[in-house]
Parts: structure tokens; sequence; C-alpha cells
């Protein structure tokens, strides 16, 4: 099982093991990264993809295991599209599926308990106050906001809506009918940028040139048919649902999407879609940060078995790492329950610091 979260699931959280436990993700940090263009007309929101625009939209990479390549290929193809302008980010996704299936219609259910897709943004990609949306087959969705990972103690905020925001869905097939073979479905989303902007940097809308971290997933059950209906196919040894697969655009490298430093980066173009490409750029900090992170995951590890943060980067393993532009390694403070590490660039000019909590900042 991975996350779950409201008033009636509290017990399906902890079950699920999302308290303060942090593990060190198993693979090798390459996230993916996309270009997000500027959109050509207008988006009408009917889940059709169907608008110049999106049909000149790169596709994203075919999704994968949540876990990376030590999975299996997923099942079905699921792969998404992004778009942009002055109102909006646009999401388009592509989901194949032989039998299309939903029940839950009324929002901010958990919807992952049906086959879902969804959307996590975080602005600044400080790993704090970032955004989810998961959105079914029927067009129910959930919104919420979370003030930090579940890991780091939460919470979500359940009760947070997207003000002003569009979805459609279109199927390719027929819903909830067994016995015949459905193409899949698609999903359209329109985010206004009145409330992404809330925790973006500058708290203003993206600006050419900029990136946000985002991720996709899907979230996918094993059916059979009973009694002529669709039932989750049953584990016989507990009479509980099997898990459910989880397909995202950039894995995680563990069964959990509350690792938004695991997530994609999107790069926002000035140029109209199919006008031009334009080259992805990494920035250099995005590796300071990531030394950084593992300074945090070892961090926890050393209290996990001595309970207490350890005093020296040496004590973590993590001694001899080398990061380009910056002095390694970092300075680091700590008490019994509370670090903060700060990596100071050569040139002395620029310090990224992360605390016990995983927040991430320049300053």
């Amino acid at each position: 099982m991975r996350y779950a979260f409201s008033v009636g699931l509290a017990l399906l959280w902890v079950g699920a093991g999302y308290g303060r436990k942090v593990t060190e993700p198993k693979i090798p940090f390459s996230p993916r990264h996309y270009v997000c263009y500027r959109v050509e007309g207008p988006i009408t929101v009917d889940g059709k993809l169907d608008e110049h625009s999106w049909r000149m939209a790169p596709w994203t990479e075919d999704f994968v295991d949540i876990e990376g390549e030590v999975k299996p290929r997923p099942r079905f193809r699921t792969r998404a599209k992004m778009l942009w302008d002055d109102v909006y980010f646009y999401v388009g996704a592509e989901l194949e599926e032989p039998d299309v299936w939903a029940t839950l219609t009324r929002r901010d259910t958990v919807i992952f308990l049906d086959n879902d897709f969804e959307v996590f943004i975080d602005p600044d990609g400080d790993t704090h106050r970032y955004y989810e949306l998961e959105v079914n087959a029927l067009g129910t969705e959930w919104d919420l906001f979370l003030v930090r990972p579940y890991r780091d103690g939460g919470p979500p905020v359940i009760s947070w809506d997207i003000r002003g925001l569009r979805t459609g869905v279109h199927v390719e097939g027929t819903m909830n009918t067994p016995g015949d073979r459905d193409e899949g479905w698609t999903v359209e989303i329109a985010l206004p940028w009145d409330v992404l902007k809330e925790c973006a940097p500058g708290r203003r809308p993206p600006q050419p040139g900029d990136q946000w971290r985002v991720n996709f997933s899907r979230v996918e059950w094993r059916l059979e048919v009973v009694g002529g209906r669709y039932r989750k196919v049953l584990d016989p040894e507990t009479g509980r649902p099997l898990p459910e697969d989880n397909w995202v655009w950039s894995p995680q490298g563990l069964i959990n999407m509350h690792y938004p430093e695991m997530w994609g980066y999107v790069q926002f173009s000035e140029k109209v879609v199919g006008t031009g490409k334009e080259k992805f750029v990494r920035k250099p900090e995005e590796a300071a940060k990531w030394a950084l992170r593992m300074v945090y995951y070892r961090q926890w590890a050393y209290m996990e078995e001595h309970g207490r943060f350890a005093e020296d980067v040496g004590a973590l393993g993590l001694g001899d790492l080398k990061v380009e532009g910056y002095r390694w390694p970092p300075k680091l403070g700590t008490t019994w329950s509370l670090f903060e590490a700060v990596l100071e660039s050569e040139d002395g000019k620029e310090r990224w610091h992360i605390r016990q909590d995983g927040l991430v900042w320049k300053g």
C-alpha cells in the first residue's frame, strides 16, 4: 500500500508506513526533464487533447514503475504532455486501459482507491509546501496541499481546493462494462497560476527559463469480474486486495510519491509550441542540493542507529564526496534532535542549507 490520509483513513495511512521514517531512494539521482511550451490558441478542457497545441506538444517518456528499472515494465502504457499560457498550467495524459473502471464520485474522497491519474507540483523545489491532484476516469477530483512530506511530519491539508481548476476526461470504450475491451482514457487538466503561485518563488507564475519540480503517477489495481461486475483481485492468503501498481513519469526509487526531490524538472519556454525547440538546461545548484539531501538521508539513518544526529559528515560515510563548484564537506551543526548542513560555493557567494525536516533553501 502506498499512502493515504483522511479523517476516515488515518489507520490506512499509519499502516502504510508513512510516519517519520526517512528512507534513502534505491536508484541514482537522475530525474526526468521536460521543456514546456506556450499554447497556440485556446484550449477546451474536455479530455480529448485534440487541439493543434496538444498535437504539437512532445510526449514525456512512457511511465515506469515507481521503484524504477528494478521492477518490471508496466502492463499498460501511460504518457503525458504539458503546455502553459498566462492563466493556466496544462497537463494532458493518455492511459492505455483494457477495462476502464472507476467508482468514486464524491470530490475529495481518496481517489487512488480507484484507478487514477495524479499530478504533483513543488514550485520552488524545496520539498515543502507542494500540491497534489488526483483524478479518476469519472472525472472525480481530489486536491490537497502538503505542508511537508509525510516522512517529515506532514500534514496534508485535505480541505484546500484549487480554485478555478478545470479537468476533463474522455473514455475510448465503455465505463464499468466487463466483457469488452477498451482502448483507455485521456485526462486534460488546467491548473490556474493564481493558485499555484502561492508557493512559487516570488509568489508569481513561472517566467521563461524557470524550472519547477513536477511528477505524475498512475495507480492501477488488478481487476476481475465477479457477478458481472469488476472487483479488485484479492490475495488468497489475506482476503484483501492485492497491492496496486504505481507507475510514474520520473521514478522515485521507493514506493512513495512524497519524495519531491526525485520528481522531474519542468522548464518553461517562451516559445510557442511547434515554432522551435529549446534545450533543457541543468542547473549546477541541483547537484549541491542533492549532496545535501544525502546528508539528510544519512543523518536520519544515523539517528535510527545511535539515537542522535552525527556531528561530522565523515561519520555519515560522505567525507570524500565531491560537488563541482562547491566546498565539500558542508558545515554541520547538530543537537540531539536537530541539525543543519550548509554547503558553500567555491567563490563564497552562494550557500545552500538543509535541516532535519528536509527543507532546503538558499541563504
